[in-house]
């Protein structure tokens, strides 16, 4: 653990991120930017063969940051046999719903299997997706746990000791694209460990790359914490956009009731109608805590 410490401390550290999204390539530019080797995975040879040559494919990320990383020693891959030449591996995939509105983890349990090879020891390994509380304790740990040693004449030893040889930790993503008052840098992160030394080298990481690490208790907090955050979106928007009808059938301007209300020093954030949810996360994210519920 402490040569993993240093390394992540001195900037040393490789670090890989799984899955080039609006989440996993501004994480990527952010290392980078810190000085940070880094390498992309992701499973679309197209993003891949369009990173390796500074070309942007999301809206809002400007192809001179990809440039810049390239320019620092960043590359794009489909090899995730390149997983074992890293320190840090953070898991930036979708997690979406199924068909009856469950959650679909099939992009995580991929990850896990395209990766499971070539895990060595002294990784970090972090979910940043937005899942249920318990993902990580449930699915992650037990996966690395059930990695045998093969160095062992019987496979029923583990390779990994979470906490002392194979760490573990839960970051979720908050990104707001689009937004220019906020970014990877700005925004604080929440930050989680299996184990107390898990939780210290998740934290130490994302020190190095953001203004303000929170570090909670357990991933499971952590896991809540974002699901909440959704719901309380979820909720507001389509709370607000109920009102305004109603507002409309009284006569009444909903936009100077929200800006009256706004006064009110406490207990009362303002949310202005739109055209309802929408994106990746928020219609989606509350049918996972109640899944998780039932």
């Amino acid at each position: 653990m402490k040569s993993l410490k240093n390394n992540i401390q001195q900037k040393n550290a490789t670090i890989g991120v799984i899955g080039m999204g609006y989440v996993g390539l501004p994480l990527a530019i952010r290392f980078s930017e810190e000085g940070f080797p880094v390498v992309g995975f992701d499973i679309d040879k197209e993003k891949v063969n369009l990173l390796n040559v500074g070309k942007s494919y999301i809206k809002h990320i400007k192809e001179v940051d990809i440039t810049a990383m390239a320019n620092n020693g960043f590359t794009a891959t489909l090899d995730f046999s390149q997983i074992s030449n890293v320190d840090a591996i953070i898991i930036c995939v979708p997690t979406p719903l199924g068909i009856h509105n469950e959650p679909d983890l099939s992009f995580i349990h991929g990850t896990l299997e395209n990766i499971k090879p070539h895990l060595k020891e002294n990784q970090l390994l972090i979910l940043e997706s937005t899942t249920y509380p318990g993902t990580t304790e449930e699915i992650l740990v037990p996966f690395i746990k059930s990695i045998p040693d093969s160095s062992l004449i019987t496979h029923h030893s583990s390779l990994f000791t979470i906490g002392e040889n194979f760490f573990i930790g839960y970051s979720p993503e908050r990104e707001d694209p689009g937004n220019k008052n906020f970014t990877t840098k700005t925004i604080p992160k929440v930050v989680s460990g299996h184990t107390k030394n898990c939780l210290k080298l998740t934290k130490s990481l994302y020190d190095q790359i953001v203004d303000q690490t929170v570090p909670v208790s357990s991933p499971r907090v952590a896991e809540m914490t974002k699901i909440m955050e959704n719901i309380h979106r979820a909720v507001n928007i389509g709370l607000v956009n109920e009102l305004k009808i109603v507002a409309d059938k009284m006569d009444i301007d909903i936009y100077e009731v929200i800006n009256a209300a706004a006064t009110k020093p406490f207990g009362f954030t303002p949310y202005y109608p739109g055209p309802g949810l929408g994106g990746h996360c928020i219609p989606i994210d509350p049918f996972y805590l109640t899944w998780k519920a039932k």
